[in-house]
């Protein structure tokens, strides 16, 4: 059974038409624009995704020697689509990389408290759905008032193609909203945020038909989907004790989990994996800032990656800067909005090529920071972590990573797990049934190791002098 995989990201939309044992037969991705009107905020107009979508989608059943039958759906997670009775937009969708709720986000910490915002998966973090859903209560009252469905971006883009109203487990875990172990919208957080459960859309399996969706000149059936890290791992055909580390806009470390077992000290996240409501869960680390960070970071010095990577390739050296790469907040293991980036130990003696070094090694060191986390809270995963996204595409950063994390980290021959995943639910699986074979293992080399160890305690210093220098403000 061949099958289309669309999956909304963050500043593109791919399409991968997918054959019955995973194999992508054809692919076509295009960008839209990320935008931020004021400082902190950050918003798309569904209508770009919507046409990108039906644009790569025809040019991947263009492209396959086989027409798909079957579509299934991924998308970005967190990020909230305010829309009519018609499904128009009300307004831009505001994504997970928004701050504009981080007195919400607070707000519900401090008023549901620790064990009930465990319940519900994560510490309450500015960009999802209910904080901002606070937010727009008291901001702007009038879209609320004129709305008809509060939808995750991929549940509004499948809608706006023809498919039926809906959500899955794996996108409603991600909105603050849902008990996470069962499955269900939750009472408390919803009267919380202040709008009516009946703005939510029912949650179903994540394969269950959701009707037809109109593409390409083809009327195909449809399936719900499922989030784009949780398709990943259904892309990779991942099971409990398994996970993986990925490096894109933002980075993720991801440990499949057999329970729902709850992190109290709320620095991750836990969500639920594709499938049948409390069917699976995973935990995750989920760094903001990857290529968030690093892209401004560079555009500051007038540099490029191409550049950065050479500087990278002499050594990270004793003498480097520190470079905290938090630009936007962060989340794990942080979960602090208010952070901002900065350089450290710049002397005399620095070079270009040591800045340009220390960027990329921070964004590294937050991704360590991550698994650190994910693995002292109970998630399991295997020695040698498969590398996905971006990021494991450059070999001198893979080595990085691999040292910042002492891990080895194999590249996966799947390029696009995620799109995969969603295709595989339009055929009706929730697990690769060939799992992608691990290439190029990248070992960690023990006297780069200490010396990173080293300057991660340093960073983590300079992150705490300036947390507290918020806290005191």
């Amino acid at each position: 059974m061949t099958t289309l995989g669309i999956d909304l990201g963050t500043g593109s939309v791919k399409a991968a038409v997918v054959s019955a044992k995973g194999a992508i037969l054809s692919h076509a991705s295009k960008t839209y624009s990320v935008e931020s009107p004021s400082p902190g905020w950050a918003e798309s107009d569904p209508a770009q995704w919507l046409h990108a979508a039906e644009e790569v989608a025809q040019e991947a059943i263009r492209l396959s020697p086989q027409a798909p039958v079957a579509v299934g759906f991924s998308g970005q997670m967190h990020g909230v689509v305010i829309a009519d009775a018609f499904f128009t937009p009300l307004r831009p969708a505001i994504l997970w990389a928004d701050t504009r709720s981080a007195a919400q986000a607070q707000q519900m910490n401090d008023e549901l408290g620790s064990l009930e915002m465990a319940k519900l998966g994560s510490a309450a973090v500015a960009g999802f759905a209910a904080t901002t859903l606070a937010w727009l209560m008291l901001h702007e009252p009038e879209v609320i008032a004129r709305a008809h469905h509060v939808l995750q971006p991929k549940d509004w883009l499948r809608m706006a193609l023809g498919g039926k109203i809906g959500t899955e487990p794996s996108d409603a875990s991600g909105t603050l909203l849902c008990d996470v172990a069962a499955g269900q919208w939750s009472h408390l957080p919803v009267e919380w945020s202040g709008i009516e459960m009946g703005l939510l859309p029912e949650i179903h399996a994540s394969h269950e038909d959701a009707g037809h969706i109109a593409v390409a000149g083809m009327h195909l059936a449809c399936v719900y989907g499922g989030a784009d890290t949780a398709c990943a791992l259904s892309g990779l055909g991942l099971v409990p004790g398994e996970g993986f580390v990925a490096v894109g806009s933002g980075a993720q470390v991801v440990a499949v989990m057999k329970d729902p077992t709850l992190d109290p000290s709320l620095a991750t996240h836990t969500f639920a994996t594709v499938g049948d409501k409390g069917g699976g869960w995973y935990r995750i680390g989920a760094v903001q800032n990857a290529g968030l960070a690093l892209e401004p970071a560079l555009a500051l010095l007038g540099s490029t990656f191409e550049e950065a990577h050479e500087a990278l390739d002499e050594g990270i050296t004793p003498d480097d800067p520190i470079f905290v790469p938090y630009l936007s907040g962060e989340r794990t293991p942080f979960m602090d909005p208010s952070l901002r980036g900065s350089w450290h130990e710049i002397s005399l003696g620095t070079t270009r090529k040591m800045i340009l070094r220390s960027v990329l090694e921070g964004v590294a060191q937050a991704v360590a920071l991550a698994l650190q986390a994910v693995s002292d809270t109970g998630g399991e995963m295997p020695e040698t972590l498969p590398l996905i996204g971006g990021g494991s595409t450059n070999p001198v950063f893979k080595q990085l990573l691999s040292d910042c994390a002492n891990r080895p980290l194999a590249n996966v021959e799947a390029a696009d797990a995620a799109v995969t995943g969603a295709a595989l639910l339009g055929a009706g699986k929730t697990s690769h049934p060939h799992r992608p074979e691990h290439a190029l293992v990248t070992y960690p080399r023990e006297t780069e190791v200490n010396l990173l160890a080293s300057r991660r305690e340093k960073l983590l210093t300079y992150i705490e002098s300036a947390r507290e220098g918020n806290s005191s403000r």
